[in-house]
């Protein structure tokens, strides 16, 4: 007897076909037809996640790792609204993600039957698409209807900029196979594939690229976040530009990175480029935007294939619609034949080592703090290990302190929303995905506990490290000039709390370090990262106070 929802395993076998490898799957009835057909494919690899929230930054992490559309399975009702905070920063930080929810049939929508809410659309402008599939299988069209929906969906989610898309499903009962019901995938889908090429211009307007840029003697390239790419980065460092880049960016290693260049934008000179040239997502350094928006460039050019641009700087006067490792190949190629001159700068030479001097006279002097902490991390972090930063002030300990021209880390962090909701879920998911590499994930307090439902499930995390940076409550509240001074600021912007992350860590399993000095950060240091094939959680627990004294010397332009 052939199964009642037979279409929905094409939906599984259509995923394959096209890339889909990973679902990430809630539990549910309404969603059992997905389930089945997803957990028993053979070529895709299924994960169990209670939390939809959880779930759904679990999904974004092995998606952005991966480079593959990832798919995300859930019932009826509130829990498809759960995935709302990671569809926001997937659409923002441009992953692909398939959100397949489950939904009672339309006509009993509005009728106050069970986990039943208006599932339509429900993620409004946060998804590239959204999509419904029929209700009823009794007319060969819609058969038809699911496997063109599937496909489109799927090839609209990696078409750049990549991001997310909905498909609604409404399922009637009965939703469980009987033991007699045939569940064999179809074998011969007829699916439609879709064929992507570069986007190179044409030789007229290369001439007066290289008109223009060998013709201007003040050029600046800034990077916004991008994941590490050799090529790109190859092809830069050949060029004769200053180039800026947060260190999310991942450009560190070029030659004409400027180490810690947000210590020059700390001086009174600045001299606005002729020329700026951008590639890239957000950018993190409020200075540097502040500098560029009040002394803005004669000309600003933004290398993009497709998609929105968003004018961060106020400057734009160009979009080149091609890839910035094309248009940089292209570009380095066709000056290669030129004289090279030393770069220049916006802000007169600094001197990148007096953090280290000031770190070093902290070492010294004062008790642990977090940016003492961050930098000793930094330090020891393995080469080719990921990185990954939680919003807040783990993001700026790291960008001051920096990641050197030696050190082949790729580093991630969630900037599509700048939100602290799902670091710990986007940092499991990335270890899921590569199970070959070391994840590290830096995270305050509140962000870990708030996502502690990450480590919430079954799965071995042999290759992650945590590291909590515990100072009793929201810690940046006390570094921004804003709330510093407010009689609420403990109660409603710090919001104290007194919760360890040690319990947590060993429900999930996880060796748990702790630290509260500076000796005992360098004894644990070598045990975080020396005990292969165990997940370990590293806890430093630290003074506000002293923490804000230490960032505001290592901050201090003088």
């Amino acid at each position: 007897m052939r199964y009642s929802h037979f279409p929905i395993l094409d939906i599984a076998t259509i995923c394959a076909h096209l890339g889909v490898q990973q679902a990430v799957i809630s539990p549910g009835s309404r969603n059992a037809p997905l389930t089945i057909a997803f957990v028993r494919h053979p070529k895709i690899q299924c994960y169990s996640i209670s939390d939809e929230r959880a779930a759904a930054f679990i999904a974004l992490g092995m998606a952005q790792q991966s480079g593959k559309p990832v798919a995300l399975v859930c019932t009826s009702g509130s829990a498809g609204l759960n995935y709302a905070p990671a569809v926001a920063e997937a659409y923002f930080s441009q992953v692909p993600l398939l959100l397949l929810t489950a939904d009672r049939p339309p006509e009993w929508v509005n009728q106050a039957d069970g986990q039943t809410i208006h599932q339509r659309n429900m993620y409004g402008q946060h998804c590239k698409a959204a999509y419904e599939i029929p209700a009823d299988y009794i007319h060969p069209d819609a058969l038809w209807a699911i496997r063109r929906t599937m496909c489109e969906a799927i090839h609209t989610s990696t078409a750049y900029p990549a991001g997310p898309v909905h498909i609604n499903m409404p399922f009637r009962e009965p939703f469980y196979p009987k033991p007699e019901d045939d569940l064999t995938f179809s074998p011969n889908l007829r699916l439609f594939e879709e064929q992507r090429g570069q986007m190179q211009l044409p030789e007229d307007i290369w001439h007066s690229i290289i008109e223009k840029v060998s013709k201007t003697p003040k050029i600046l390239l800034v990077a916004g976040q991008n994941r590490y790419e050799p090529s790109l980065v190859a092809a830069i460092e050949q060029l004769p530009f200053a180039l800026l880049g947060d260190i999310f960016a991942n450009i560190h290693t070029a030659r004409n990175n400027v180490f810690r260049y947000e210590i020059g934008l700390q001086q009174p000179i600045w001299h606005s480029p002729d020329l700026l040239i951008t590639f890239g997502q957000s950018v993190l350094s409020k200075v540097l935007k502040n500098r560029l928006r009040q002394y803005p460039p004669l000309e600003h050019w933004h290398i993009q294939e497709a998609g929105h641009v968003p004018d961060v700087f106020q400057s734009l006067t160009r979009i080149i619609r091609t890839s910035p490792v094309l248009f940089f190949q292209t570009l380095s190629q066709k000056w290669k034949d030129r004289p090279t001159t030393d770069y220049w700068l916006p802000f007169p030479l600094f001197d990148a080592a007096r953090s280290d001097r000031r770190l070093a006279q902290l070492q010294a002097t004062a008790p642990l703090s977090e940016p003492l902490a961050v930098y000793r991390l930094m330090q020891a972090l393995p080469q080719r290990a990921t990185l990954h930063l939680a919003n807040s002030m783990p993001v700026r300990y790291a960008q001051a302190i920096g990641l050197r021209h030696t050190q082949t880390v790729e580093v991630f962090c969630n900037r599509g929303t700048s939100g602290i909701d799902g670091c710990v879920s986007t940092a499991v998911g990335h270890a899921l995905a590569s199970p070959n590499k070391l994840h590290i994930l830096l995270v305050g307090d509140v962000a870990f506990l708030y996502d502690r439902n990450a480590l919430w499930h079954n799965y071995s995390l042999p290759n992650l490290r945590i590291v909590v940076l515990n100072n009793g409550g929201g810690g940046i509240f006390r570094m921004i000039d804003g709330p510093r001074n407010l009689a609420e600021t403990d109660e409603y912007f710090v919001t104290q709390q007194r919760l360890s992350a040690r319990s947590a860590a060993e429900e999930a399993g996880f060796a748990y370090l702790y630290a509260n000095t500076k000796e005992q950060v360098e004894a644990v240091l070598p045990k975080f990262f020396g005990n292969e094939g165990v997940p370990i959680l590293l806890e430093i627990t630290t003074q506000q106070a002293d923490n804000e004294q230490a960032w505001r010397f290592l901050q201090s332009p003088s």
